[in-house]
């Protein structure tokens, strides 16, 4: 049902349990408030458990599961990387 549904069933049932004061011949409206309040409350208590009870995988890495590296690592080298800077020629763009 949802938490939606289930508070909507809760509200409906608190609105024809007390608010309403009209009589039909054959159904007492402020029973059926309380029986939509009691399926609602159910509902709600029922999704909450069914939330709380969904397992949670929790993966946690340990040294042995790490993989090998592609390849060798060389600690003492040292890759030393040069930049160049491009211009355009004739100076920046203007627009």
């Amino acid at each position: 049902m949802g938490i939606g549904g289930s508070i909507f069933l809760i509200a409906l049932g608190a609105i024809l349990a007390f608010a309403v004061e009209a009589e039909m011949g054959f159904l007492d409206l402020t029973t059926v408030g309380w029986v939509l309040m009691v399926a609602g409350v159910f509902g709600l208590a029922l999704t909450l458990w069914f939330w709380q009870s969904r397992r949670r995988t929790v993966v946690s890495r340990t040294a042995q599961d790490e993989p090998a590296p592609a390849a060798p690592v060389e600690s003492d080298r040292v890759v030393e990387e040069q930049y160049r800077e491009a211009r355009r020629p004739g100076g920046p763009v203007r627009r």
